[in-house]
């Protein structure tokens, strides 16, 4: 199930949070302790450590990941928080790719169903996921994700020779499919990335 049930009380200001942790210096862990250097003292906002884990800022002991460095990355920040929502709230792009506020009682109900979930709670969980989701650019998180797959496809599948006669290419391009070509699939909902693989296959295999 790709569906964090984390959330926070204090989903307004989830902004402001986010702002700080791209402006301060990473932490070697983040503690809650850390948590009031930057300004949060309120015990309400505990709840962000593993809300930051179930997004993949922070691995299982608090340390930093290479996804919260980048974040740190203003030019980048929202198209990374676009790639943490799409693999944390993978199950609500399945159902909505462009979730608006209009869609509010359906991720809702997601919640409740998924998390046997109060209505409070699924309210809550909501609330934070839509809060994420102003702080994302979940169009640029799918164009990078669909290029990096296109590109690493490119370096591992050789292309046929140019200076190779016509028929014979097109007869390699045929044979070549009596081959057994396995192709190990990302771990991803996005169709777009498995659009990118088989468009980038059939141009080096059959063109």
């Amino acid at each position: 199930m790709a569906l964090s049930n984390s959330y926070v009380q204090v989903y307004g200001q989830l902004p402001d949070f986010f702002r700080r942790i791209a402006e301060a210096q990473a932490p070697d862990k983040f503690t809650r302790q850390y948590l009031k250097d930057l300004g949060f003292a309120s015990s309400n906002f505990h709840a962000a450590i593993p809300l930051l884990k179930s997004l993949g800022f922070l691995s299982s002991d608090g340390a930093p990941t290479s996804r919260y460095l980048e974040y740190r990355n203003q030019a980048r920040s929202r198209r990374v928080m676009g790639e943490a929502l799409k693999e944390a709230y993978g199950d609500l792009f399945t159902i909505k790719e462009r979730p608006v506020e209009a869609d509010r009682q359906l991720i809702e109900g997601k919640f409740r169903s998924a998390h046997n979930a109060t209505p409070i709670t699924a309210k809550l969980m909501a609330s934070t996921f839509y809060a994420l989701l102003g702080l994302a650019d979940l169009a640029a998180a799918s164009e990078e994700k669909k290029q990096e797959t296109e590109n690493r496809l490119q370096t591992t599948i050789p292309p046929l020779s140019p200076n190779q006669p016509e028929h014979e290419r097109e007869t390699s391009a045929r044979t070549s499919l009596h081959y057994n070509i396995q192709i190990h699939l990302p771990a991803t909902k996005d169709v777009e990335v498995y659009n990118a693989i088989f468009k980038s296959l059939k141009g080096h295999l059959l063109e």
